[in-house]
């Protein structure tokens, strides 16, 4: 049986020290912004279209490409962590869907979430989660550490830029 794969982008924004995480109604867990990426996006374009439409916010990458002089060619930024995601299992175990996920770090300037898009969560299914939050919630392991990993390249950027 052939696996389906779809490349996805997923993005942890922070703001203050903490994470926005929504409750996702189908999958009953708490993800940050993310989706699919479309036939004519770059995976980090459509991790920050999936914020502005999921949120209303829009995100500054905190990305620590290095720049390389190529002249036909330009450096993506490059995401945190690749994650292979099972979607749907099959009783025999092989996995007919799978995501190939882009995991970023974004910043934002403000915590006032209003969804853009037509069939996003409302903003009631929106939470912000700091360190100690985090540590102390159900949200899946894997959430939780990259909230975490994205509070502290959120606080380095801060910290570095006010040097």
């Amino acid at each position: 049986m052939e696996t389906t794969r779809h490349f996805t982008a997923t993005v942890y924004i922070v703001e203050s020290g903490a994470v926005a995480l929504h409750h996702h109604e189908r999958l009953g867990i708490r993800v940050p912004p993310g989706g699919h990426v479309d036939r004519d996006e770059l995976p980090h374009e459509a991790g920050l279209r999936e914020v502005r439409e999921e949120t209303g916010l829009d995100a500054e990458l905190l990305d620590g490409t290095d720049d390389v002089d190529a002249p036909a060619g330009r450096v993506l930024p490059r995401p945190r962590h690749q994650m292979l995601y099972d979607i749907n299992v099959h009783p025999d175990g092989t996995a007919g869907h799978q995501h190939i996920d882009h995991v970023y770090y974004a910043r934002v300037d403000s915590r006032e979430i209003d969804p853009a898009g037509d069939d996003e969560a409302d903003t009631e299914a929106w939470e912000w989660y700091d360190e100690t939050e985090l540590r102390e919630s159900d949200v899946d392991p894997d959430t939780v550490q990259f909230s975490l990993e994205a509070i502290e390249a959120a606080e380095n950027v801060a910290s570095t830029a006010a040097e």
